[in-house]
């Protein structure tokens, strides 16, 4: 079966005024879509990986044939870093709500207002194109770090929990060169409830 774009929980103006309509329809229905096409594209040459998820793809690159290992990897991550991107936004503004998940932030990171800085500095110091990750690493602890281009926290064997993306595609046509004000509009439309559930599956990964 061929990868497809996943359907998104909200319509592509649900998230004004923080992300815009156009932007939204134009990340979703132009650039995910390309990364898909792409990705299928090189499986298309070794179609026995269709039947691995493409997270096992990216956790496990070295294995991947050598003349598709950069399309999985540039493609393929396009393709999975959105698809975990539209699944923590939400239109309703949220709070962590765990307390458990509250506390692991607050003991990593001294406070969850530190968290939020440590964050958006990870954003905004991307050097060109990526993104920014609050990740569960290999120890279980958690870990804000950024990747360049499509990289996915996978191929570093660490587990995303929250992410960002800071490539211009995501945000230009309404903040242009102003990756601050996005990354500040940013704090108001994450979907809580989506990454502390990805924290509690990360964790039972983490201890089987």
């Amino acid at each position: 079966m061929k990868h497809t774009l996943p359907k998104l929980s909200y319509a592509y103006n649900a998230l004004e005024p923080f992300i815009d309509a156009k932007t939204m329809e134009i990340h979703y229905s132009k650039h995910h879509q390309t990364y898909t096409d792409k990705f299928n594209e090189a499986l298309d040459k070794h179609p026995d990986l269709f039947d691995k998820k493409p997270e096992e793809l990216l956790a496990n690159l070295s294995t991947i044939p050598e003349d598709i290992r950069a399309a999985v990897r540039n493609h393929g991550g396009g393709y999975v870093n959105h698809c975990f991107f539209w699944e923590i936004l939400s239109p309703k503004k949220q709070k962590p709500s765990d307390l458990t998940f509250l506390k692991v932030i607050s003991k990593s990171f001294s406070s969850f207002e530190k968290f939020k800085e440590q964050f958006s500095a990870s954003a905004m110091s991307r050097f060109g194109s990526g993104w920014a990750w609050l990740v569960l690493t290999k120890d279980k602890k958690l870990e804000i770090y950024s990747t360049a281009n499509q990289d996915s926290p996978l191929i570093d064997g660490k587990i995303a929990l929250l992410g960002l993306d800071v490539w211009e595609h995501a945000y230009y046509l309404k903040y242009q060169n102003k990756r601050a004000d996005y990354i500040a509009a940013f704090w108001n439309i994450i979907n809580w409830k989506k990454v502390e559930e990805n924290y509690l599956n990360a964790l039972k990964y983490r201890h089987q």
